[in-house]
Formats: C-alpha cells, structure tokens, sequence
C-alpha cells in the first residue's frame, strides 16, 4: 500500500499527533503492510510538516513497537507475531468482558447519549469504509466505557493493549459485510449495558475481542 493513499489528518493535534495518529492507524488497520519501508523525507512531504514531526513521531511509533529503524534508509513496519497477537488477546479477555460485565450492573444512563453517537460513528467509518475514523471512534468508545468503572490503572491497562494490538485484516474486510457486522456489535453492547444484561453485555465483549484472531486478523471464524 502506498504511503500516498493514506488520510491527511486534521490540523488542530499537534504536528507530532497528526503524524503517529495517522500512521499508527495505517498499520494497525493493515493500510500499510508488515515489512512495509517508510522515509522521513517522503511522509513530511505527504503531510506538509517538516522533518522533526515525522521523526519524532516515527520513534514514538518505534517505541510501541510498531517500527524499526533501517540504517541510512528509514523504518520498516514490523510483523507482529501470532503468538505475541494471541496472548494480548488472552489479556484483553481476561479484563475487558469481565469489566462490561460490571458495568451493565450500573451503567450510568445519562452516559447513553453520547455513547450512542460514538457507535454510529463506528457505523458510519465501517460503511464509508474509512478505517482511521472508525479506529479512532472504536478507541475513545471502548476507553470511555472503561473510564466508567473509575478504575484508572484498568484504563492505562486496556489503553496500553489496544496501542499494541494489530487488526492487519481489516482493510481486507471492506470488501465484504464483515466490517460492519462487527461495528454494528457496538451499538448492541450498549443495548446490553442499558438494559442492565450483565451476561450478555460479557458475551458481546468476548465475541468482539476474539474478531482480534479472527476476522480482523484475515482469518475465518465459525458462524
């Protein structure tokens, strides 16, 4: 995938921000692919900023582990191994269905509102098909969500996880309804929680986080 095709970024983040973000997107969504050879001077040109934004915002990316530096060339986009992939999912599993779970028992529902323009949100980048604002939408939803049980340790936790996590299928998953069966998980999990559906505000959260090894990593899943 060309470095080109990727999204300009809105000029109100910091140089550095609008340079990780738009990247950090890119790779995760599988945009730009694992071995995929990235320049300074190239993405300055493509986001209109000088050299230092995109350099810091490469060792940024560098540090999450996302790139690695190439002598006298750039950075390469780094494969994030199976088994690396499986036991962050194994974590996320361990904390996020649990964590909904506890949520649905008092879900704050003044909180629905803006819950719900957050999934459409997610709803409409799975249909439009532009994967950083649905990236972007899904992130702040499922964060938000976590922020309700106060538990701040639990949030950097879940935040710090899902930095990490690759979803190299999805951009692959356009060209099918997969996309939007699984945006469409949110606005469902939100039915759960509203209603107070402890066991069935966890299902939703186990099955979502497993599209991770499945569907979002290129893979099928059982119907």
């Amino acid at each position: 995938m060309a470095v080109t095709a990727i999204r300009p970024v809105e000029a109100q983040l910091s140089l550095r921000a609008r340079v990780e973000q738009a990247l950090s997107a890119a790779i995760i969504s599988g945009e730009l692919a694992p071995g995929e050879l990235l320049t300074v001077p190239t993405l300055a040109t493509q986001f209109d900023v000088s050299a230092t934004p995109v350099r810091e915002a490469m060792l940024d990316l560098e540090s999450r582990g996302f790139v690695e530096p190439v002598r006298n060339k750039g950075f390469r986009v780094t494969t994030v191994s199976p088994e690396a992939l499986r036991e962050i999912v194994e974590v996320r599993q361990l904390l996020e269905p649990p964590a909904m779970e506890e949520l649905a028992r008092r879900f704050p529902a003044e909180q629905l509102p803006g819950l719900q323009a957050l999934a459409e949100q997610i709803v409409e980048g799975a249909r439009s098909g532009d994967l950083r604002s649905y990236l972007e939408a899904d992130l702040e939803f499922h964060l938000t969500l976590t922020r309700l049980l106060g538990n701040r340790l639990l949030v950097a936790t879940v935040a710090d996880l899902r930095s990490r996590t690759r979803l190299v299928g999805l951009s692959d998953m356009l060209e099918s309804k997969r996309l939007d069966e699984s945006a469409a998980e949110h606005l469902v999990l939100l039915q759960h929680l509203a209603e107070g559906d402890a066991q069935g505000a966890r299902a939703l959260m186990h099955r979502h986080i497993h599209h991770t090894l499945g569907w979002w990593a290129g893979n099928p899943e059982a119907e």
